[in-house]
Order: C-alpha cells, then structure tokens, then sequence
C-alpha cells in the first residue's frame, strides 16, 4: 500500500473537491461532488448530529445514487449550503430523473462553529452562497487546515480544521477521506505533542512525532466539565464530519459497512470520541470507476484501509491548520513551535 499522488480524497477516480470560506464568520463549507452520481451510505455514532436527507442513503430506500456532498459549519444554518449547490446543479440538468424534472440529490452535514469568535451577526443565512461557491470552485487539487468547512473548528485543546488522504491498495484500488475536525476529545496523547494517529502515518504527513504512550495509562483528560472557573464555559457543542470513498463499485450495502467500520478511524485519533455531545458521522461513496466483484475479505481490506485513512486525515487536519485573529485555541504547529 502507499499514499496517492496528492495524498487527497480526490486521488479516488472521479471525486472533486471545492471549499467556500469567509474570515470574518470564521466558517465555511465544503463540497464533495463527482463527475457522475455516487453510490452513498452513513452511519452516524455521534449524540449530537445536525443533518440533511441522510435517511434516503440506507440500504432499504429508494435512491441508489447522490450527486454531491456538503460538510459545513454554522450547526443548523449551515444545512442551507446545499441548497446552494442544489440550485447549480438544477441549471446543469444534473440530479434524480422523475419524468421531465431533475432533482438533485445532495445531503449534507454540519458542525458547530457558533461560539468560535467569528461575526454570526448576519441578516442573511452566508451559507447557502457559501455551498454556492464551494461547489463552483471544486477541484482535484484543494487545501486543507484552516479552511472549508474546518474554517472555524476547535478540538479540546488546540483549532481543528479540514484534512484528508489516501491510500492505495495492492489490488489498484484507492481509498481516501476527507473530514472536518471540530471535536470534543483530543487529538494529541496527554503529556505530549503526538497525535493518537501516529500509528498510521505515512512519510511524516503531519510531522513524523512518532508515538509516546502516556507515563499514567489511566489519566483522565482535562475536558472541564468537573473544572472551576473558565473552563465550566468550554464549548460542548462539537462534532466530527467525514466522507471516506473508493472508486471499487460497492452497493448501498456493502458502503453502510464500510461507513460503520471507517468509524474506528475516529475512535483511534480522538479521544473521547462518539460523546453526548459530537454529532460524529460518516458518509461512504464509491465511484464506482473499478467494476471488479469484490468478496468479503476485501470489503473487509476497504473498510480498514477507511478507518486509517480517517484517522490520518484527523491528524493533517489539525496539523495543517494556521493561525487567523480572533482564534481561541493555539494552532498544534505554535503550540510545538514546529519548523518545516
């Protein structure tokens, strides 16, 4: 196995990327599209999940097929970005053919960002132009850190943000992740700079620490709900959003497996993960570019390999994101005083 070219999601044949974000609201949006409908599936682990038409993506219902994605700050408002997206893809004749009207399909996800320093004192919901905009500018190449839909993110003690990778398969199959990292529980070891992912990383992907096992196996982490002062206004309002792809063709079936699975890849780099008060979840797609039958070994092979691939993502997320005004959470690269 090795990483793809651009260590992205879009190193999955097929996918596009495009990120809207606004430095003042200290938010944004992200979208994934494909240059054909996408087989979907979710599985949502979270206490606390803010969605938009996830049901129609189980197995039993009727839609087979997706044409877009949108992960997005702003908690419920920002469920408006894919709207925006929807009324492009209306003009490009694109969606779910019901006799002589297309209908777009796009669910989406979002985070909670309210409470993060940025101007919510808006007149006008910025979201649906801000999906608008992320779909227009979807490309191969995008970045990640403080950008997208991780624009405005924290993690229990250091700022989230947007991350992905890839992975390759023996088989020539591609796997890759895409996440917005807003979480309740921490991304690093107590007592360290190293990330819970370290396990996983590939060619210093975000900044080769290696792995540190903390000095008390039992220490519990500083997550304030027992503290005094300040930190009894932490902000437990979080939440993990992730879409893990391959281009194998997979059914709605074998994709809610592979969702349920690429959820290990959370519980490996946050921790606590799947709180009360995250609205973790993970959307599964397949392009479906590699028509090989896979047996049951090998979706197996595909939902370990989704798990990794989140769990690195994870980390680049956070170690990827900078520094803007306002920020209430030190970036990990000044909290580590890292050099390139």
């Amino acid at each position: 196995m090795k990483q793809g070219k651009l260590n992205l999601i879009t190193d999955v044949k097929g996918i596009l990327v495009g990120n809207s974000q606004d430095s003042n609201l200290k938010s944004g949006v992200t979208v994934l599209a494909s240059e054909k409908p996408m087989a979907a599936a979710v599985t949502i682990l979270g206490g606390a999940p803010g969605t938009r038409d996830t049901d129609l993506l189980e197995p039993d219902k009727l839609v087979q097929k997706v044409d877009a994605i949108t992960l997005s700050g702003g908690s419920v408002y920002g469920l408006d970005a894919s709207s925006g997206v929807i009324d492009i893809m209306k003009t490009e004749d694109k969606g779910y053919k019901v006799n002589d009207i297309n209908v777009p399909i796009v669910p989406g996800a979002i985070l909670f960002d309210l409470l993060n320093g940025g101007d919510k004192n808006w007149e006008e919901n910025p979201y649906k132009n801000l999906g608008r905009q992320a779909y227009l500018s979807k490309s191969k190449k995008f970045n990640i850190g403080t950008t997208g839909a991780g624009t405005g993110a924290t993690t229990q003690s250091l700022k989230g943000g947007l991350g992905s990778s890839s992975i390759i398969l023996d088989n020539g199959i591609t796997v890759g992740a895409l996440v917005a990292v807003n979480s309740f529980g921490s991304v690093t070891i107590p007592g360290s700079d190293c990330f819970w992912a370290s396990f996983f990383e590939i060619n210093n992907e975000f900044g080769g620490y290696g792995i540190t096992i903390p000095s008390d196996p039992s220490v519990e982490l500083d997550l304030g709900w027992r503290s005094q002062g300040k930190k009894e206004e932490k902000n437990f309002k979080n939440t993990t959003i992730a879409i893990v792809a391959t281009d194998c063709n997979l059914t709605k079936t074998e994709l809610k497996r592979v969702s349920v699975a690429a959820h290990d890849g959370i519980s490996r780099s946050i921790v606590p993960a799947h709180t009360p008060f995250d609205g973790d979840l993970v959307f599964a797609i397949s392009t479906g570019v590699i028509k090989t039958k896979l047996g049951d070994g090998e979706l197996a092979s595909i939902g370990h390999s989704a798990a990794t691939c989140l769990s690195r993502a994870i980390a680049r997320a956070v170690f990827e994101a900078s520094e803007e005004p306002k920020d209430f959470y030190p970036t990990w690269k000044k909290k580590t005083e890292y050099r390139e």
